[in-house]
């Protein structure tokens, strides 16, 4: 069964996404604090696919939820739901792990399809660790991107990535010193469907710089081409 955690404190909202999520074949557990988020995952025994945190929330507050899930769960998909005003919010929520955010308010299609493409990415991911074979990528002679066990290592040191993160380099590592465009980054990790803003790509890439480059704000892997994208430099 497809199930998502809400995380919701207004009850006519969570209950309008509630609706339309079970409608789609979702099963749903909801939370009204962040404090009873963090109590039902454990409660489901970590068996989340997708969690959708509001930020504005009492007792814990959407974004630490959001951190603290992804500390637990670097597979779980996690879609923030913010105002138009929270732009930095916007930003703290997917710089602590989060894989997508919605702007309120929005429509029952738009929440069915982020749910629906985080959801997919999940699941490809699992079937993707449950089919591969012992595949290793490497970048020179500092990186090892294991496909079996969706790791990445440095040096022999392992870097926890989320699933949008591993998508990521798995691309890079497919395709070195190769410049990829943020559509076909956007394309090949959140899908050609994908409705959402493409700053999201500039977004993980600032992530990923902060925990794989020594100094982030002169990366010397992933480097930015300019009017073009991004590309991995061996």
């Amino acid at each position: 069964m497809k199930r998502v955690l809400v995380l919701e404190d207004e009850a006519a909202i969570r209950e309008f996404i509630v609706i339309n999520l079970e409608r789609g074949g979702y099963e749903v557990v909801q939370a009204e604090d962040g404090a009873q988020a963090l109590a039902e995952y454990e409660a489901a025994g970590g068996r989340i696919d997708v969690a959708v945190l509001d930020i504005m929330v009492p007792e814990i507050d959407g974004i630490e939820v959001c951190k603290i899930l992804r500390a637990k769960s670097p597979k779980l998909g996690i879609i923030m739901l913010t105002a138009k005003s929270q732009e930095m919010d916007k930003l703290g929520g997917l710089m602590n792990g989060a894989d997508d955010y919605i702007t309120k308010p929005f429509s029952p299609s738009e929440l069915s399809a982020r749910v629906d493409a985080v959801y997919r990415r999940v699941a490809l991911n699992a079937e993707a660790e449950r089919m591969s074979s012992a595949h290793v990528l490497k970048a020179g002679d500092e990186f090892m991107l294991d496909l079996r066990s969706r790791t990445l290592t440095k040096r022999g040191i392992n870097i926890d990535l989320t699933q949008v993160e591993f998508q990521l380099m798995e691309f890079f590592f497919s395709n070195l010193n190769a410049a990829l465009s943020r559509t076909e980054i956007l394309e090949r990790v959140w899908g050609n469907n994908y409705i959402g803003e493409e700053k999201i790509v500039d977004v993980n890439m600032r992530r990923l710089r902060m925990k794989l480059e020594e100094n982030a704000s002169k990366p010397r892997y992933l480097t930015t081409v300019w009017g073009c994208g991004y590309k991995w430099v061996e």
